[in-house]
């Protein structure tokens, strides 16, 4: 049997179809187990579901720059554009999706891949006087982001060099999200930068041979899914997830618009070291992972904020998961939802116990595209915001914080830590690790929250990472999110003070003596009905 599913390579579409027919009567599924095929050429080059998903939404709003995904690097030295051109045909030569677009085939949508072809490089002066460096970087930056691609027609990379000297340079790479992901956005920098040494020092760069292409990939993941995944995964998210579908209703300044507009901001939000040590210690000593902490953090400063049991988080994962697509320039992310009943009187242990669980079964249901979930379990679709969900948490790990860099013999490249303005959700919060940091942002939706209000959440949630390592048995509905100065100024300083109120006495006995003085005042007004002092004490 196993000789059998080592050569599935050498099967036409149509053997490697009756094959998985024949091995799903006996309750295995051969594309789960066979190494991933090239596609055969009776087979269409299908969009992967998350393709699907973002060739709807393009559809939709065409113009919109939501979806794409940038990246800028500093490159200081001697700059070869003869060498960095070749670097780019090279790698548009070695990966389809850099010469994909989409088009519609019977009214299915199929990827169109292209032969190689040179990329247009924009060169661009930094101009004297005016703006800053930093300034004219971030709006070259912003501006080479915002113009729309046309996703039917390409190219769906753009590459722009801003030029501040004979030495110095900004490279700003540009993508749709439908041919990439941050993933991908790494490899493709990374086997430029390779490419790019090779042919300055004129050597043939080796880059490990691409087993499959992505199209090759979304055949698969379709073939997967059929011969019996779906069910299979489908089965633990429609338990966990089923039923009514809440909209996490967090205080908002303005009114939600009818559509979502995608503008945001970003804020970032320091964590000390001693708070980095301390979180860290706790998340060892419970047999979880920083992630699964910081989650359970999150889920807590909601519940608090909204008022609600039910929380909903959006969790990005790699979905990279075969050793066939590590290398691949293609959008593979997917999306989980992590589902926590947060009870206010439960102490945070026992919750972040709760969300460990939760994440490690996760982790073995994590390959079912959003898409599918979202079709089987049928919220009640609205374009004012996004399904299932409406914040998400995205925890990274990082060399460190700011610039990464890598020296050449005679260029240093850095990779700037530039992040874009776009919000998909109401709400994002990026956490990033590294063996000496840790250090946290908030993408919000400028149509829904103020900035003032956006710093306030993020001091309550600062203040409540530091509660949780004092006191991490507390009961999350005691955890503090005020700092000890706030909490006296909300509570001696914004409020009026009282007259004198008599210590002694019960309530009974204070109506009684207030109808012997006012009998016939009012006492109680509900529903338009009231009573006298002189009812309320008969």
């Amino acid at each position: 049997m196993q000789a059998l599913i080592d050569s599935v390579g050498t099967l036409s579409a149509k053997e490697r179809k009756a094959l998985a027919i024949l091995l799903k009567e006996k309750g295995i599924n051969l594309f789960g187990i066979a190494p991933i095929c090239s596609r055969g050429a009776d087979e269409a080059p299908v969009l992967s579901y998350t393709q699907e998903s973002q060739w709807f939404l393009w559809q939709l709003e065409p113009d919109s720059s939501a979806y794409h995904i940038t990246t800028a690097l500093r490159l200081t030295g001697e700059l070869d554009l003869d060498a960095l051109r070749h670097g780019f045909d090279s790698l548009i030569a070695r990966h389809e999706t850099l010469r994909t677009t989409f088009c519609e085939e019977d009214g299915i949508a199929v990827q169109v891949v292209h032969p190689p072809a040179p990329l247009d490089i924009e060169v661009i002066d930094l101009q004297a006087g005016g703006l800053s460096y930093e300034e004219q970087v971030n709006a070259l930056t912003d501006s080479k982001r915002q113009p729309p691609f046309d996703l039917r027609n390409g190219p769906l990379l753009r590459a722009s060099l801003l030029r501040v000297t004979a030495d110095e340079h900004v490279l700003v790479l540009t993508q749709h999200h439908i041919v990439s992901d941050g993933w991908s956005m790494g490899v493709m920098v990374d086997e430029l930068i390779q490419l790019y040494a090779g042919y300055r020092q004129g050597r043939t760069v080796n880059l490990p041979a691409l087993p499959i292409q992505y199209a090759d990939y979304a055949n698969w993941q379709r073939q997967w899914m059929d011969a019996g995944e779906r069910e299979r995964q489908l089965g633990y998210w429609l338990q966990q997830l089923g039923g009514e579908q809440p909209l996490l209703m967090l205080p908002l300044d303005h009114a939600r618009p009818a559509i979502q507009s995608y503008r945001g901001a970003l804020f970032d939000i320091p964590l000390g070291d001693e708070l980095r040590v301390g979180l860290k210690q706790l998340a060892q000593r419970e047999g979880a992972t920083l992630f699964m902490l910081l989650l359970a953090s999150f889920q807590v400063l909601l519940h608090r904020y909204s008022g609600q049991t039910d929380i909903r988080v959006g969790v990005p994962t790699a979905n990279r998961n075969r050793v066939e697509t590590e290398r691949l320039i293609g959008f593979f992310v997917n999306t989980q939802v992590f589902k926590a009943e947060v009870d206010g009187q439960l102490g945070f242990i026992d919750f972040l116990q709760q969300v460990k669980q939760t994440a490690l079964m996760a982790q073995s249901h994590q390959d079912l595209p959003f898409e599918q979930l979202v079709e089987a379990l049928r919220p009640e679709r609205s374009l004012s915001h996004s399904p299932l969900f409406q914040v998400m948490f995205n925890h990274q790990t990082a060399v460190k914080k700011g610039a990464q860099s890598q020296r050449l013999d005679d260029l240093s490249i850095e990779t700037l830590s530039w992040q874009g303005r776009a919000a998909q959700f109401d709400l994002t919060l990026d956490t990033f690790e590294s063996e000496d940091g840790l250090w946290a942002s908030l993408t919000y939706a400028t149509d829904l929250f103020e900035p003032s209000t956006i710093e306030r959440l993020a001091q309550s949630w600062v203040q409540l990472l530091q509660g949780i390592v004092q006191q991490p048995r507390q009961r999350l509905g005691d955890l503090p999110l005020l700092a000890a100065s706030e909490q006296n100024q909300l509570l001696h300083e914004w409020t009026p003070a009282s007259g004198e109120f008599p210590s002694d006495g019960c309530v009974q006995q204070l109506v009684e003596a207030q109808a012997l003085k006012t009998p016939e005042a009012e006492a109680l007004l509900f529903a338009g009905q009231s009573l006298s002092y002189r009812e309320l004490n008969a």
